[in-house]
């Protein structure tokens, strides 16, 4: 499964759409290449809420792996860090070649990250839709 990104993890509550997983952090994130950016990495415990698949049979206290598509990961890092550091980048360079307080620039440049992150917040309810994770039983 490498074309998946995925996470161990412990079934707290099954419900009849959502289940509710533990995501466990291990030493094995360490290596990930991603691994300073990815806040699982930082936290010793994460919660995620997956769609319930009876099929699967999922109980409390079982082992599972939490899988998200890539391209959901590249596209968080993305919406997480890219686009507000470009938003930083453009405001204060483009406003140091103003008259303005260097002070003011930064602030402004700090205003336009909090505006951005606003929006993000505002729009969680869609932004959350679109990352789907799923669930698959561990094999020993």
């Amino acid at each position: 499964m490498s074309d998946v990104i995925s996470h161990k993890g412990v079934v707290r509550k099954v419900g009849e759409r959502e289940t509710l997983v533990e995501i466990l952090s291990t030493s094995a994130c360490a290596g990930c290449h991603a691994a300073g950016l990815c806040t699982s990495f930082e936290s010793a415990r994460k919660e995620v809420r997956v769609p319930t698949d009876p099929s699967l049979g999922c109980r409390v206290g079982e082992e599972v792996e939490v899988l998200l598509a890539p391209k959901m990961g590249m596209k968080a890092v993305l919406l997480s860090y890219v686009i507000p550091l470009g938003i930083l980048m453009i405001l204060i360079v483009s406003l140091s070649f103003t008259d303005l307080h260097e002070l003011i620039v930064g602030a402004v440049g700090l205003g336009g990250m909090a505006v951005y992150y606003l929006f993000l917040y505002l729009f969680r309810g869609r932004i959350r839709k679109e990352y789907v994770f799923s669930i698959s039983k561990q094999h020993k």
